[in-house]
């Protein structure tokens, strides 16, 4: 068997509320292999969000390994981990997350703001960001002049802008109508599979959740089964 892009052994996260200590991870193990598309569901409180945000780089957790690509992610301070959730890692959330009063551009331009790249070169970036996510002729339009559904693609653009391996979504698809999710969703299943990237979607969804190769169930902050799955095309 092939060694798996992610790694997750013995991860615990732990919160305290109001005096008391609240496991959200429980000791869990799970693989991740490269270039798949994964799809977390689960009730609420499940862990999927928080299981998102470790793997990504957002949180830490209390014990446990993260290996991803060979990189102990949980053993690294805050410095680096930035850096390399920077490099390495596009987030797209159900809030898009946009700067109203820029560009569609410039808002894809912006995690490019914190590397070496010229003005020009950011720009080109930026442009080929937004032409794979079809919105090249929108890219002088502010947020409020664009659709729930094109938003999220400018958000998917600004996430995909610095050519992450991963892509951490959070139910990317809450807060549009049908057809809107499904363009999304088409989008997200074209990056998987002609791009290679490796895709985490959390999602309460069975329509957005059909889309990935395998679903990872999640209850109390334990595994439950990771089924494999056929993607269902939109229609």
């Amino acid at each position: 068997m092939s060694t798996p892009l992610i790694r997750l052994r013995g991860v615990t996260k732990t919160y305290e509320r109001g005096g008391e200590v609240l496991t959200v991870l429980n000791k869990l193990d799970l693989d991740i292999e490269k270039n798949g598309f994964y799809a977390l569901m689960g009730p609420s409180g499940s862990g999927k969000t928080t299981l998102l945000n470790l793997i990504g780089g957002l949180d830490q957790g209390e014990s446990g390994e993260i290996v991803v690509n060979g990189e102990d992610i949980a053993r690294m301070d805050g410095a680096d981990l930035a850096t390399w959730r920077a490099s390495h890692v596009g987030f797209v959330f159900q809030g898009f997350n946009l700067i109203p009063v820029l560009t569609a551009q410039e808002n894809v331009e912006l995690p490019l703001l914190l590397t070496n790249l010229s003005r020009s070169e950011r720009r080109k970036h930026a442009e080929v960001a937004l032409a794979l996510v079809g919105l090249s002729d929108r890219r002088s339009h502010r947020p409020s002049q664009l659709s729930g559904g094109q938003e999220q693609r400018v958000a998917i653009a600004r996430a995909i802008v610095t050519d992450p391996m991963l892509i951490m979504a959070d139910e990317p698809t809450g807060d549009l109508d049908r057809k809107s999710a499904g363009e999304v969703l088409d989008l997200l299943t074209k990056l998987n599979e002609a791009h290679g990237k490796t895709i985490l979607m959390v999602t309460h969804d069975p329509a957005a959740a059909s889309r990935a190769k395998k679903i990872v169930n999640m209850d109390k902050g334990r595994l439950g089964d990771v089924v494999d799955n056929q993607p269902v095309a939109q229609r």
